[in-house]
């Protein structure tokens, strides 16, 4: 069983009193309502739960919506009450509400809260279900062989940090460890020199199951709540060094950045796609495959990557977008693939984990889900529309990622945006 009904929630003749959410092109319209956290700006409240509709944040609790300020109590109810709760918003947000009198005074303009991250992160676990992106790399550190064997059979992961993964905005120092040159006899200690973002979503587990009870297929996704936005950022060089035998370490804890919202499984119904693999590959085994996941089990999100350099901002000048692709066209996996995978073996998954997809990168250049790629291991630097030129990121830069959905017959939504900058080392 899967969330990809469509039904009145996500009526495109919908309107909300909220009248910031019927602008075109607004991330937040009435037929996305994401989740998070926030409290009013300056204050040292505790932070309450909200919905973003338009410019503003609807306090579900003042609204009588919930009666708890713990988003993982409400990330741990079942998808019926989800479902149940996000019927009860788009009713009472639509044009013409009754709640509309007293739902008025439980909003909050977006530009005078303060955001975190939507929830508290127990476990994080990062996957690599990027195939092109895990191609590009592959083809740089081993021409001869860039997927290993076990690529196309299971969905390769890694647990990561939770405690050093904050909310967009994020701004945090450029890591130091150890990397070896090429010709070096030994290595050496210092700041990374190769700083890279990947661009990933975030798959956020709603309820949990019982330690030694696997998660079939055909409920994957009613134990995911929602996705968001999420860069994994990672210094290549300390990670060249580190890498063998056991994987990434200095290289990937030192931050990891996500946005504020989290899109509801439901809201992207109308967004999903066929999940097919190419002629000539392996067909998943049993245990990752459902009539379900190849029907609709993959996700239509357009995702954008745009760099503001520390001169560009001085001057005044906006980011520019470094690369466009799809997570549907990226990612070899589906996210119900990857909550069956990892509890196959009986592992327990709770409310409020996190599970990145990895690097999501397209077939082309233009489409690279990192600057390894887009420089081609910094060999190619890419020259900005200033004069500036990057083989990775430097001090001051700022980099962030933008999401959105878009198709014939359902109103567009977004997933808002996710931005970190890079700070000197020390």
């Amino acid at each position: 069983m899967t969330d990809n009904t469509i039904n009145a929630t996500h009526d495109p003749k919908l309107k909300s009193w909220v009248t910031s959410a019927n602008q075109a092109g607004c991330d937040f319209p009435i037929q996305n309502l994401p989740f998070g956290r926030f409290r009013p700006a300056g204050s040292q409240e505790g932070f309450r739960i909200g919905v973003a509709i338009g410019d503003q944040v609807l306090d579900l609790k003042a609204a009588g919506l919930v009666d708890t300020d713990d988003m993982n109590v409400l990330l741990a109810r079942s998808a019926a009450e989800r479902r149940a709760l996000r019927t009860a918003l788009s009713e009472g947000l639509r044009e013409g509400s009754a709640k509309q009198g007293a739902w008025s005074k439980a909003l909050h303009a977006q530009s005078a809260v303060e955001l975190t991250v939507p929830c508290r992160i127990g476990d994080y676990t990062d996957f690599y279900t990027g195939i092109h992106h895990a191609n590009a790399v592959g083809r740089q550190f081993r021409p001869d062989q860039p997927l290993l064997p076990n690529y196309k059979w299971v969905p390769i992961g890694y647990h990561g940090r939770a405690s050093s993964i904050a909310v967009s905005g994020q701004r945090f120092k450029r890591p130091q460890g150890q990397t070896k040159a090429p010709d070096a006899a030994e290595p050496s200690f210092g700041p990374s020199k190769r700083l890279d973002y990947e661009l990933e979503l975030g798959f956020i587990v709603g309820r949990g199951n019982a330690l030694g009870e696997p998660i079939a297929m055909a409920e994957a996704e009613q134990h995911l709540f929602g996705v968001t936005l999420f860069n994994d950022w990672s210094a290549r060089d300390l990670q060249a060094w580190e890498y063998q035998p056991l994987g990434p370490f200095l290289s990937k804890n030192f931050a990891s950045t996500m946005s504020p919202w989290i899109v509801t499984m439901e809201a992207l119904a109308p967004f999903r796609a066929k999940f097919e693999r190419p002629a000539g590959d392996p067909q998943p085994l049993p245990y990752l495959d459902s009539p379900a996941n190849r029907e609709s089990g993959a996700l239509d999100i357009t995702l954008e990557v745009w760099l503001q350099t520390a001169k560009m901002r001085e001057a005044g000048e906006p980011a520019v977008r470094l690369t466009r692709g799809n997570a549907a066209e990226a990612a070899y996996w589906t996210p119900a693939q990857l909550v069956a995978h990892h509890t196959v073996n009986g592992c327990n998954l709770q409310p409020g984990d996190l599970f990145g997809s990895g690097t999501l990168s397209g077939p082309t250049q233009d489409q690279s889900g990192s600057l390894l790629e887009l420089t081609v291991g910094g060999k190619q630097p890419i020259t900005l529309p200033n004069g500036e030129r990057r083989t990775f990121l430097e001090d001051g830069d700022t980099l962030s990622l933008r999401g959105y959905c878009e198709r014939a017959g359902a109103v567009r939504i977004g997933l808002g945006e996710v931005s970190g900058t890079v700070l000197a080392a020390g």
